[in-house]
């Protein structure tokens, strides 16, 4: 196997042979008449002229090749205190028995379908089955506001909806009919069907002639064939987090999504066909899209499909349980879970009651990951714990440790190196002609074209990509990241771009105060937002989440954090504020809220994010502000 510099120069200088060679790892209908065809910049198409199916990729082709009786997919709830398991075989009839359901209804190539589903198999089915049949699936996170789902459904207008009755939230069910119900109501455009799956705990009422149950729809399908399609189709839309007015519904395609996300699994996770991966992330999320769903069954792989919560359900050694009941490899979750882990368990007494003998390597993405948690899950686990950096919009990993070459000494802050086929500069943010020094923070941009797998476009909304992402640095994808790369080629993502703060002239990274904050040993979890300033500009404020168990005074506290940071950063920082708060708000896949934090201390109007877990958090940030004098009159 070449090293990881050889394949990367190779992905750079030769980006037609070096896919040509991962596509050649799938099974095509029909051979494409060229890799790359980038005539039409920043428009790229991979592999144009080629077919395929994904869905036969992912399972079919297993079963031919003698995999059949390989567990596929393994459904772990403690949310129902139910484990099922599918084989390849088992997961191949039921998804083209669904898809066969699908097609009875009219359901055909190129028609859209959303899937509103909670964590259980059937939404992994349901999007297997759109593949199957050629129609392009949209999955929005289950429980999703009316309002929100209303917008896209009007701007996808499937022909159907697959949803669930109800999701559960530890001590709740949260019943989807309604919300689905009010949002057909407030979109203009109808679909012809709803395929409703009725969960044990929750019955929805169905509306004749528009909705079907799922159980008799297939009770009465015919199983179908996989439909090739162009390595250029729409497999699916998915819209980024946070949308406000328009949405901005990602396109990824067939063929170059299925080519890296399947070499992506064992050079940058190092798993192996067989082998148990487990992502903890959701289906409504690009992370449960690329890596419950579609890479690990492209690679021949057992995917975990986890309904539960890292704390709560029932306590903070739930992970270490599914690790070891299902003898997982390697796992992916994001900072978040492991902080509110380490929040509850400081000592990590829980990790003592499993045997984790099985498990390898733990990676992590989806917010920065500061050094002390990295520190703590090292410490705890004893396994490498790699960090790394990606995008809904790159649909897989922009930098990386990339473990499949040996994994590469571990910098703290730092995913490590840029993944084939990206091409990450540091860009000047005052003149976009220029790159940064080594060492110095600026905007990081991915020169084009970018590799097979990331956005093809925008639905249906092709200057829209461009005003997004290619016109700011012409002839780059802007990120919206800030970061710095080293002297020996290490990335490291500080904060997103406006997130870096202008105190009295000097730009400073939030991320790199929070790393500070996060080193004292009293803390779980922070954020450090810019406040505006008159005299500096802006100020840096922190919010602070202390471990469980922590009895000492606020007050001791702060001062030793303000202390920190004036240590570690300098005079230069102004850091005087730390706030100690009972919890941070943030997304549903654990993001932090520091944009609308800002807002709040500013006294700017914010709208809350439709993925917002919790927006009574709001109005306690907005009342420990107030007590310290924010907004400024």
């Amino acid at each position: 196997m070449p090293t990881y510099e050889e394949d990367f120069q190779r992905s750079l200088t030769d980006p037609e042979g070096f896919w040509a060679d991962a596509a050649n790892e799938l099974k095509w209908s029909k051979k494409w008449d060229q890799v790359l065809d980038d005539s039409k910049s920043p428009f790229t198409r991979w592999f144009p002229g080629g077919e395929l199916n994904t869905c036969y990729n992912c399972l079919d082709r297993h079963v031919e090749e003698g995999r059949g009786e390989q567990t596929a997919l393994i459904y772990d709830s403690p949310m129902t205190n139910l484990v099922e398991k599918f084989s390849y075989r088992q997961l191949t009839e039921i998804v083209a028995r669904f898809a066969g359901g699908l097609a009875s209804l009219g359901i055909k190539k190129g028609d859209r379908v959303i899937i509103y589903m909670p964590m259980v198999p059937e939404a992994a089915i349901a999007m297997l089955a759109c593949a199957r049949i050629g129609a392009i699936h949209s999955v929005v996170f289950g429980g999703f506001a009316a309002k929100e789902l209303a917008t896209r459904i009007d701007d996808a207008k499937p022909v159907a909806i697959i949803a669930g009755s109800c999701g559960l939230e530890p001590g709740r069910v949260v019943e989807y009919k309604p919300l689905l119900d009010e949002a057909i109501e407030l979109s203009a455009h109808k679909p012809e069907n709803c395929v409703i799956l009725q969960r044990p705990e929750l019955k929805a009422d169905l509306i004749p002639g528009r909705d079907v149950e799922w159980k008799a729809l297939v009770a009465e399908a015919e199983p179908v064939d996989c439909v090739p399609v162009a390595a250029t189709d729409p497999l699916y839309i998915l819209y980024t987090s946070g949308t406000t007015g328009v949405p901005k519904g990602v396109v990824r395609d067939n063929g170059g999504h299925a080519v890296v996300l399947k070499w992506s699994m064992k050079h940058v996770y190092d798993i192996d066909p067989g082998e148990v991966f487990w992502a903890a992330s959701d289906v409504g999320w690009v992370v449960g899209h690329s890596y419950i769903v579609y890479a690990p069954l492209l690679h021949g792989c057992t995917t975990i499909l986890f309904e539960g919560k890292p704390v709560g359900t029932p306590d903070a050694g739930t992970f270490w349980r599914v690790i070891q009941d299902h003898n997982v490899k390697a796992l992916f979750t994001a900072p978040t879970a492991f902080r509110a882990i380490k929040q509850q368990d400081p000592e990590g007494k829980l990790v003592g009651n499993y045997d984790l003998s099985h498990f390898k390597t733990l990676f992590l993405a989806g917010e920065r990951a500061d050094p002390d948690t990295i520190i703590w899950a090292q410490e705890t686990l004893q396994v490498p714990v790699l960090d790394h950096w990606w995008q809904t919009e790159t649909g897989w990993p922009m930098g990386a440790n990339c473990a499949g070459y040996g994994i590469k000494p571990v910098k703290l802050g730092s995913p490590t190196l840029p993944v084939a086929g990206y091409d990450i500069q540091i860009i000047d943010e005052e003149d976009p002609s220029k790159q940064m020094p080594v060492g110095e923070i600026g905007v990081i941009a991915v020169k084009l074209p970018l590799p097979p797998g990331t956005l093809k476009t925008l639905w249906e909304n092709d200057e829209g990509l461009i005003k997004s992402y290619m016109s700011e640095i012409p002839g780059y994808y802007k990120t919206g990241d800030a970061g710095y790369i080293d002297e020996d080629g290490y990335l490291f993502i500080m904060a997103r771009t406006d997130d870096i703060i202008n105190v009295a002239g000097h730009r400073l990274s939030t991320g790199g105060m929070e790393e500070v904050l996060a080193g004292h040993k009293d803390v779980a979890e922070c954020a450090v937002i810019g406040a505006k300033d008159q005299l500096k500009g802006q100020i840096p404020m922190g919010f602070v989440v202390l471990n469980a168990g922590v009895n000492r005074p606020d007050a001791d506290i702060v001062k030793e954090l303000v202390t920190r940071v004036r240590e570690k950063i300098g005079p230069v920082a102004a850091f005087k504020e730390a706030m100690i708060v009972n919890r941070l708000p943030k997304t549903r896949s654990g993001k932090i809220l520091r944009g609308i934090m800002r807002k709040i201390a500013d006294g700017e109007p914010y709208n809350p994010p439709a993925t917002i877990d919790d927006p009574a958090i709001l109005d306690e940030i907005t009342e420990i502000l107030k007590k310290v004098g924010y907004p400024k009159q």
